[in-house]
């Protein structure tokens, strides 16, 4: 589908463009629950100069690069994704400037050009790029501190848009509801359902970092003291941690380096006390990034670091994840996660994440399904029986999903995308893996697993709105080019629709429909 785009639309459409091809543990004292929930906090973001359908590529790039990493498969080429967004773009002969765009990698849209890779950084410090040590000194007053700071503008063509989104803090964070379990913090939400936070403690004495939770990874950083920004001098408004914060700080002389769908990070593998909802981890083993992309040392990204909640196989510190950790250490008798992920567009802000077993206050236990974990490499894939529209089975079987908090949208094979939006009434494909919706469907999307179906709310499948007309919307499931693959990558266009819980001891997964 090709669209007509006002110059000034397209022209920060454009300048967006290029943004996404840039490429041992003791125990504190004895246990005092089962379980620990933490509240996630949502994070806003100003998508508001970015036309619908470049947002939409970027985040169809963004999945393809975490199927690529979670199946053991070359990521598609930056000349790949640069392209998928530009022919996106309609241009009239005369309308954009002769001189060459610059490149920006950047969730939050900084203009600063960045480099190809972390290790371009990594290498450019060694030969003597200056640092920043006064990030050392203070950090960040915490996020939490600043929501009275003023309203976010988180305004953008997003049919799901409402009341609601007005009233996004100006750090981009909705924090999250007091917590109504035991042992438990809320889940703030980032930007409109972009990313999910829960706030721990780090250091000694203890700090609070607002931390990104993530089902697709399994390293736990924040940054370093003497972190440095691809594009140079410090890693913005954040908390930091190293020995001058932190009197328990020991840095192990091992280094590591995580690359993510969006940014990437490299530094050093560290040991230091945290603290999950109170219970304490002594010199847990984790990383602090002396380098970041600027999709993470951005002052206008509002968290700290990053706790991957896969399973330590894909380690690439190769070390315990923080809820193995609680585990092993008999601070939870499982290595559970359950994620309740709230919807932005609901004002409930009672998301929470629950270490060590499933919160029932959160589901109805009668739909509560458990199935096997058939990823043999660290990530929560499970069986997916079928995927019906307003009830009426599309025919998709053998499939299996991905199931993951740190995608927005569901990714499916190129034939199984077109034979959903096929049974939806009005539905066209663009012919570059996007589909688009009529703003008022009422069409029933349901997956099913071990025979529980669940549906995804029609806020959830509306995208963003395709034009100006306000008849066409931009559809929250695409087709990613999955060499026909029968794997489906699922985000949270599905999972504010289930509670989701992962079992590392027993290498299984649940749903269960919410209440």
């Amino acid at each position: 589908m090709q669209l007509a785009l006002s110059f000034t639309t397209l022209l920060a459409s454009v300048l967006y463009v290029l943004s996404v091809t840039s490429s041992g543990v003791e125990a504190a004292p004895a246990k005092r629950s089962r379980s620990i929930t933490l509240p996630l906090t949502r994070l806003h973001q100003n998508r508001g100069d970015v036309h619908p359908q470049v947002l939409l590529q970027q985040h169809i790039n963004r999945s393809l690069k975490r199927f690529a990493r979670m199946k053991g498969r070359a990521a598609p080429s930056k000349r790949e994704l640069t392209e998928n967004i530009e022919k996106r773009l309609f241009v009239p002969s005369g309308v954009l400037p002769s001189s060459s765009l610059d490149k920006r990698y950047n969730r939050h849209g900084s203009k600063e050009r960045v480099k190809d890779s972390v290790q371009d950084t990594v290498t450019a410090l060694n030969k003597g790029k200056g640092k920043n040590q006064a990030a050392a000194k203070g950090g960040k007053k915490h996020k939490q501190q600043q929501a009275a700071a003023g309203a976010a503008d988180d305004s953008d063509d997003g049919a799901a848009a409402d009341a609601g989104n007005a009233t996004a803090a100006a750090n981009g964070v909705t924090a999250a509801s007091t917590p109504t379990a035991d042992n438990s913090l809320g889940l703030d939400i980032e930007a409109k359902d972009v990313g999910y936070l829960a706030t721990i403690q780090m250091g000694t004495p203890p700090r609070d970092f607002l931390i990104l939770m993530d089902s697709g990874s399994a390293d736990l950083w924040v940054g370093a003291e003497d972190c440095q920004s691809e594009a140079g001098g410090g890693c913005g408004n954040h908390q930091f941690l190293g020995t001058q914060s932190s009197s328990s700080f020991q840095d192990l002389g091992q280094q590591f380096q995580v690359t993510y769908g969006t940014g990437a990070v490299a530094g050093n593998i560290i040991q230091d006390d945290i603290s999950v909802a109170g219970l304490a981890l002594k010199g847990h083993t984790f990383g602090v990034a002396t380098a970041e992309t600027e999709d993470f040392s951005s002052d206008s990204v509002p968290f700290d670091g990053l706790m991957g909640l896969a399973q330590s196989t894909l380690s690439q510190q190769g070390v315990a994840t923080p809820v193995e950790a609680l585990a092993k250490a008999g601070l939870i008798d499982d290595a559970i996660t359950s994620y309740k992920i709230s919807r932005l567009a609901d004002n409930k802000n009672d998301g929470e994440i629950t270490f060590g077993a499933l919160d029932e206050t959160k589901f109805d236990p009668k739909t509560l399904v458990t199935f096997a974990n058939v990823a043999d490499n660290g990530f929560w894939e499970g069986a997916m029986d079928s995927v019906t529209v307003d009830g009426q089975d599309t025919g998709l079987q053998g499939r299996s999903a991905i199931l993951d908090t740190g995608t927005t949208l569901i990714v499916a094979p190129q034939a199984d995308a077109e034979a959903v939006h096929a049974a939806i009434p009005g539905a066209q494909s663009d012919g570059q893996g996007g589909f688009t919706i009529p703003c008022n469907t009422n069409a029933s999307v349901a997956l099913t697993f071990s025979g529980q179906a669940f549906a995804i709310d029609t806020r959830d499948l509306i995208f963003a709105q395709a034009d100006n007309s306000g008849q066409d919307c931009v559809s929250g499931i695409s087709a990613g080019n999955i060499d026909g693959d029968k794997v489906w990558l699922v985000g949270d266009v599905f999972l504010k629709n289930a509670y989701f819980s992962t079992d590392v001891t027993k290498n299984q997964m649940s749903l269960a429909k919410l209440v």
